[in-house]
């Protein structure tokens, strides 16, 4: 959204929704990432697809960590509705959906990555940095991390230089925060369905 920062304005932002797109792309290109078979419907002929749209409303540090964990999230309470795939005589195939609206399967997000920032400044690296640390960092690791702590890629972002020492520090502390931010987020998720029908709706749709 252009209201995020004027830079944004006309189409400022589009180099950075295709960094965005590109950076989750190879996320989430890893097999581990979802199980792709539990999307087939027919095999080599049908299958489930899943698009997500990110809207950036505040721009201000750490937009990908952000959005990562707005993505786990959403495909947490993902729910695909089960259907029947119907042969007749002549051998042509009908997919028919099921009437219940609460027949349909979830998606297992145990293996689904969240992206942690790592910004240098001097010798040191910072994790969640505000936009005055930013400023002063010349180099950034984005770490895309598990829930068991396994990390499924990395990039850097900046001019700035990292050496090997302090790539496998951060890589370290990246594991450390990864895992700590997908119980976290884990917990928050489990709250919310507990609430079932209770939980307060927010937003226009409420």
């Amino acid at each position: 959204s252009a209201n995020a920062t004027p830079e944004f304005e006309g189409r400022g932002g589009e180099e950075l929704g295709t960094e965005i797109a590109n950076t989750f792309y190879r996320v989430f290109s890893s097999e581990s990432s979802i199980d792709l078979k539990s999307l087939c419907i027919n095999p080599r002929e049908h299958c489930w697809v899943l698009y997500v749209d990110v809207l950036l409303l505040e721009c201000g540090g750490n937009l990908f960590d952000a959005i990562s964990i707005a993505v786990k999230a959403a495909l947490f309470n993902t729910r695909i509705p089960k259907v029947r795939v119907l042969e007749d005589e002549e051998g042509s195939k009908e997919i028919e959906l099921s009437d219940d609206p609460y027949d349909c399967i979830r998606l297992n997000v145990d293996d689904v990555p969240c992206i942690v920032t790592l910004s240098k400044i001097g010798y040191r690296h910072v994790v969640d940095a505000t936009l005055q640390e930013e400023a002063c960092s010349l180099a950034s690791l984005l770490i895309s991390v598990t829930s068991k702590g396994a990390l499924t890629s990395m990039k850097k972002v900046g001019k700035g230089s990292l050496d090997p020492e302090s790539i496998f520090e951060m890589m370290e502390t990246g594991r450390r925060v990864g895992k700590s931010l997908h119980i976290a987020l884990q917990k928050i998720l489990d709250e919310e369905e507990s609430l079932g029908t209770s939980r307060q709706k927010v937003g226009f749709l409420g």
